[in-house]
């Protein structure tokens, strides 16, 4: 009978500490990207892309340097990044694009890949504060 309380009592306690940790099958995945530098970036949309594979919803948010990946203007310097890019969105994913981070670098809003949204508060907000949303950063 100790034998099967404490086994009772250990599964208890694994799956109120283990059980917030983990996320169910369809829960969406928001990603905020602010980085430009290639391997942290290809990491990012990697990670992204393998979660969507999987079957959740996935925002990527491109800000600060991140919007660098974003305009066709850079794709010799972003090849891999854009191409993964233009799958994610050819799946389903959205990708949104900081506005004021456009106007800072410089990105015409003419020249970012297909498919990929100028972002405002109701898009990004809508996107991170949906119901049961994970998010992380790069």
């Amino acid at each position: 009978m100790r034998y099967l309380v404490r086994i009772l009592l250990s599964a208890t306690l694994f799956l109120g500490v283990a059980g917030p940790g983990l996320a169910a099958a369809t829960d969406p995945l928001f990603i905020n990207m602010t980085t430009n530098e290639e391997h942290r970036s290809a990491m990012a949309i990697g990670f992204g892309k393998s979660q969507l594979d999987r079957g959740h919803p996935l925002t990527l948010f491109l800000n600060d340097k991140g919007v660098l990946l974003a305009s066709k203007v850079n794709a010799a310097k972003y090849a891999n990044q854009q191409k993964i890019l233009s799958e994610l969105v050819a799946k389903g994913a959205v990708v949104l694009v900081c506005p004021t981070c456009i106007k800072h670098y410089n990105v015409q809003e003419s020249d970012l890949l297909p498919g990929l949204k100028v972002s405002n508060p109701d898009l990004t907000g809508g996107a991170l504060f949906q119901d049961n949303t994970k998010a992380l950063s790069w």
